[in-house]
């Protein structure tokens, strides 16, 4: 097809669809290994479930907190050492920049913890990665508490999310494009194209879709039934407070679970206080509650956990996203990236991450993939793209609740 001043053609080996961290990190990685590539967003970097995440880098253990190790758990225990390489300036990525909130999660319980877990926990496996920590050196929220139980330290570092999206984009924001309407389609011979705005065409070899939940619009449009999307939402409370306390970890109940109790991680807000960010149990059950039921329930959590800290100044607000996945049976969580062709478009390839410690593992996983199908091929018209908007990174949700 002829490039005419209604008709702009860009041509590129992969052209990637969603900014968020599945996304960008992809771009990143497309780029560095020689591929054209171009990433559409078609609202904010981030939007939507990256931005709502509480920003913890683990390396699993908070899936084995049933006193053994899950194949969840194994398939993610090598993330934290890439993310801290990129943090480092000297990884797949330089990630340098990104502010770092706590280098550190922590892990208590709110009863007597079970002596399996204990065991486990110092276990020979484990050394290095989960260290007790001494009443000296407790978190500035139990310094000085009549907490009584046992306070563990993971080496899970917690990053900040904006500043995140900043790093990995800045470089590469002449590859981005905002296009709210963009659309996957074919033309008369079969061939897949991406139109971002009329008279503006992308060819590509291969289209990633790394939408999150908007990838459940765009299969359907598709009409591309595998792989399917499953989603599982969550319902995060925040809460604004005045007290000085930065606090970063796991709360797990007195019977040994899976997942853990609240999980907590905390924010400064525009207006300069402090905020936190809670998920956990607390966030899977009060999917089923109203805002009011789930806030009062996060308010006797606080209180039964932390009855020394006083949060009836606090302002209180909830936040629901919906985590994307590939379908598994019976809904259960994937235990890693997955990157996957779609039946019938052999043009489209279909990634979710699944959570966002595992974004290297979906760009690996991804290059795999498109090395056996392409070879980088003639750029052009990527110039185009400064005809175009480009997207600025998303609000994080406590900012936008007040």
């Amino acid at each position: 097809m002829p490039e005419t001043p209604s008709n702009k053609i860009i041509e590129v080996d992969v052209a990637v669809i969603g900014g968020g961290i599945a996304g960008l990190w992809l771009l990143n990685r497309l780029r560095q290994s020689g591929y054209s590539s171009l990433l559409v967003e078609k609202s904010a970097l981030g939007s939507g479930q990256t931005i709502a995440s509480q920003g913890m880098i683990h390396g699993g253990l908070k899936y084995a907190l049933a006193g053994s190790l899950t194949g969840e758990s194994e398939a993610i225990k090598q993330m934290p050492g890439i993310w801290h390489d990129c943090l480092a300036g000297h990884g797949e990525i330089n990630l340098r920049q990104t502010r770092r909130l706590s280098e550190a999660f922590y892990l208590w319980s709110t009863g007597k913890v079970g002596s399996r877990l204990v065991s486990f926990f110092a276990s020979k496996s484990l050394r290095g990665r989960v260290n007790k920590v001494k009443p000296a050196d407790y978190p500035s929220a139990f310094a000085g508490s009549p907490y009584k139980g046992s306070l563990y330290r993971l080496q899970d570092v917690v990053l900040d999310i904006p500043s995140l999206l900043d790093g990995l984009s800045r470089p590469h924001m002449q590859a981005i494009t905002q296009s709210a309407d963009a659309s996957l389609q074919q033309d008369d011979e079969g061939k897949e194209l991406l139109r971002l705005s009329p008279g503006i065409t992308v060819r590509a070899q291969r289209y990633v879709i790394t939408a999150g939940e908007g990838a459940g619009a765009i299969l359907a449009d598709l009409h591309i039934t595998q792989p399917a999307m499953q989603l599982r939402p969550l319902k995060q409370v925040m809460v604004k407070h005045d007290l000085p306390h930065y606090l970063y970890g796991h709360c797990i109940g007195a019977q040994a679970s899976a997942s853990p109790r609240l999980t907590i991680s905390s924010h400064r807000c525009r207006d300069g206080k402090n905020l936190w960010y809670l998920g956990g149990d607390l966030a899977t059950e009060g999917v089923e509650m109203t805002d009011g039921q789930v806030i009062d329930l996060a308010r006797s959590e606080l209180a039964t956990i932390f009855p020394w800290l006083d949060f009836s100044g606090a302002s209180w607000a909830t936040h629901t996203v919906n985590r994307a996945e590939p379908r598994q049976e019976q809904l259960i969580k994937p235990d890693s990236a997955f990157v996957g062709n779609a039946a019938n478009r052999p043009g489209v390839i279909v990634a979710w991450p699944t959570k966002l410690t595992l974004a290297p593992d979906l760009a690996a996983r991804t290059l795999d993939t498109l090395r056996q199908q392409i070879e980088p091929g003639a750029t052009s018209g990527l110039q185009l793209l400064d005809e175009l908007p480009r997207p600025t990174i998303a609000v994080p949700p406590w900012d936008l609740a007040w």
